[in-house]
């Protein structure tokens, strides 16, 4: 991840940006990330090590990073943008991880075309109406202003538990996203980042999705302290998708796949070769 070039493609006349590595000549890996994240939040430790077996593809949404366009208000309109850059790419098939934000476009994917996804991985996230996902931005708040203060990344706070695990857990991961020196990424610009937050909010205020309707097979993983995207919500997806599995790691908040990042790539391979 720390060397490979971003590319992009056009759709409709929207430039959106990507980056594609590994050489898997089995079904493709198309990961979404969380809200505020560029192409430079995906956790190297995590792509490297998918790419051991496929082809990984990590995207930016519209509006975000380098991609064009305005960023959208709705996660379904994310998921359209989504499908259109998997046809865009000539891919008839895909997997996908989404983490966060990331997941819940994913599932929107899974819904609305079928077709397009084999298996999904669905990490620190939750389903339509979730509990508290409507409340994200307030309790992104304080840990937000406390990153400003203490001059750290706010993921510092989020994303882990106030353990020393935690802690640990927290620096290596920032540390890694700092590896790539060139061609790095636009960040975010605050419009983009706010109307992220409001297609969140409403996603946790809209009417629960019937998820009986995601036929195909599922991981669930996330951390058993996850205050962005309460840890329940995992447990729900687990309960209400048929063909799902769940992982909850010990002593691990929302970035829990980041903590464990090791035991999470074994687990994703092994469940993306079944």
């Amino acid at each position: 991840m720390e060397d490979v070039p971003t590319k992009s493609v056009d759709i409709a006349g929207t430039t959106f940006v990507y980056r594609q590595l590994g050489g898997g000549a089995d079904v493709p890996l198309v990961m979404f990330n969380h809200w505020g994240a560029t192409l430079d939040n995906f956790d190297p430790r995590i792509v490297d090590g998918l790419t051991a077996t496929r082809t990984v593809i990590a995207y930016n949404y519209r509006g975000v990073g380098a991609s064009g366009g305005k960023a959208p208000l709705t996660i379904g309109e994310m998921a359209d943008d989504a499908s259109a850059f998997i046809h865009a790419l000539g891919l008839g098939t895909v997997d996908i991880l989404g983490f966060s934000l990331g997941g819940f476009v994913a599932q929107d994917v899974a819904l609305k075309a079928p077709h397009l996804v084999r298996k999904l991985i669905l990490t620190g996230t939750g389903p339509a109406g979730g509990d508290g996902i409507s409340k994200v931005g307030a309790v992104s708040r304080i840990p937000i202003l406390k990153g400003m203060l203490t001059f750290r990344d706010p993921k510092y706070y989020l994303f882990f538990t106030s353990t020393a695990n935690g802690r640990r857990a927290a620096s290596a991961f920032l540390d890694r996203l700092k590896e790539r020196k060139a061609d790095r990424d636009k960040p975010i610009a605050l419009v983009a980042f706010l109307r992220q937050l409001k297609a969140i909010k409403a996603w946790g205020l809209q009417r629960p999705q019937d998820l009986a309707a995601i036929r195909q097979p599922v991981l669930i993983a996330n951390g058993d302290q996850d205050k962005m995207v309460p840890t329940v919500n995992s447990k729900d997806l687990a309960r209400r998708i048929p063909n799902a599995d769940l992982v909850i790691y010990d002593d691990a908040g929302h970035g829990g796949i980041f903590q464990y990042h090791e035991a999470f790539v074994a687990r994703a391979l092994a469940f993306l070769a079944k």
